[in-house]
């Protein structure tokens, strides 16, 4: 757009919000029509400063990625890859902490070979921490003991 139509536009909005500004002034006092005068100024400094041409362009480029978005297939086609990418991350996730856990409970407690460390420090078992140990041992070891009746380790 040429400069005289941002001038035209500018005028248009100046104007309504001078309307709207003795409108706030007539029927609720100073305040709001102080403020509402301050919301009429906005437009003409806006094309002053050329901010008003800036946020026309973004306003149109928001408007034309969004049009892209709801009407192009090759668009809806990234964002299904993409949620499809997701799903595959987190069912690989509960796969593999299900896989090292059937290799703790089948006795090996390193995993399956290759596999990462989970970083957690396993508790010697009772037989090898000794009968003479604090009272911590004692109730870890009933602890223990309950875990493996329920067949949890």
């Amino acid at each position: 757009m040429e400069g005289t139509t941002w001038a035209a536009l500018t005028a248009a909005l100046t104007v309504a919000g001078a309307i709207w500004t003795w409108i706030a002034f007539r029927r609720r006092g100073a305040a709001n029509g102080l403020r509402a005068l301050g919301f009429t100024l906005l437009p003409a400094a806006a094309w002053l400063t050329g901010t008003l041409e800036m946020v026309v362009e973004i306003a149109g480029s928001v408007t034309d990625w969004a049009t892209s978005l709801v009407f192009d297939v090759m668009t809806w086609t990234g964002v299904g890859l993409a949620g499809l990418a997701l799903v595959l991350f987190v069912v690989s996730g509960f796969i593999r902490d299900r896989q090292l856990a059937r290799a703790q409970a089948a006795g090996g407690t390193s995993g399956p070979t290759g596999a990462r460390s989970t970083g957690r420090r396993e508790l010697p078992a009772t037989s090898e921490r000794g009968r003479g140990g604090s009272p911590i041992d004692d109730e870890m070891a009933d602890i223990e003991a309950l875990l493996r009746k329920r067949g949890i380790e």
